[in-house]
């Protein structure tokens, strides 16, 4: 596959992947898009649930097999290997997207706060919740995790490899602050409808679902000091007032 052709899809990939992120944030606060989570008129209660349920579910099969050993293995068959990350970028964008324009809006409150406070703090929790989602992919390197590091690499006819780093920072407390903040992003809101609650609930779901699974193919991936770190790491809240691991073992990106 021309060099050239390798990095424009690269870069069209990362591109769609970072306007879906944001609009992901607007879709749920409902600000600054057409459309949002509660926008529309309401239709048929369970018809709602019956297709935003299939909407979540479309994008946790995808999300998490595309990410398995076993499908990459099957899928670089076809699709050239320096653009394997990117398609996967790619595809879990467009099914964001079939979400946000095939979503069913489900208005009835199931929280609302009313203090400005309340609100003030829920609002910024949740910005706060976008903001470790993409601090952490920085920490486990941003560019490898959306394909651009691929891409660029096969551009300039050098050979990839898997990145092998120290934890950095957050990762030395927890094992996965990337799902911290898709927890904070999902729930802290201060008005919460039963479509947002129906999102936050399955996607909640998946991610606990989905967490083992990779944790179990990182293991098969670095072996004995992967474990280890596991064993001594909380998955989501650091000990108190316990201390980080002298020195962390590499490993790979979240996947899920």
């Amino acid at each position: 596959m021309h060099r050239n052709l390798v990095l424009g899809f690269g870069v069209v990939a990362y591109g769609v992947f970072f306007a879906t992120f944001l609009y992901l944030i607007g879709f749920l606060s409902g600000v600054g898009v057409p459309k949002s989570i509660d926008s529309g008129t309401a239709g048929s209660l369970g018809a709602a649930v019956l297709i935003d349920t299939l909407l979540l579910l479309a994008f946790g099969v995808q999300h998490s097999v595309m990410a398995r050993p076993r499908f990459k293995a099957w899928w670089t068959r076809f699709v050239p290997r320096p653009i394997e990350r990117s398609m996967y970028v790619l595809a879990s964008s467009l099914v964001l997207i079939a979400l946000y324009v095939a979503w069913q809006p489900i208005p009835a409150p199931v929280w609302e706060a009313t203090r400005p406070v309340a609100r003030g703090g829920l609002t910024a929790l949740f910005f706060g919740g976008f903001g470790l989602v993409l601090f952490s992919t920085f920490l486990i390197d941003h560019f490898d995790l959306f394909g651009l590091r691929q891409v660029v690499l096969f551009f300039r006819e050098r050979a990839y490899s898997e990145k092998r780093f120290v934890m950095p920072l957050l990762y030395r407390f927890i094992r996965h602050p990337l799902y911290v903040g898709w927890f904070i992003a999902f729930w802290a809101t201060p008005t919460m409808s039963a479509g947002h609650f129906l999102l936050a609930l399955v996607m909640t779901a998946y991610m606990l679902v989905a967490i083992p699974m990779e944790e179990r193919d990182l293991e098969a991936l670095h072996g004995e000091s992967y474990r280890r770190w596991r064993e001594r790491t909380p998955a989501f809240v650091p000990r108190i007032g316990g201390t980080g691991p002298e020195t962390s073992p590499p490993i790979g990106v979240e996947t899920v």
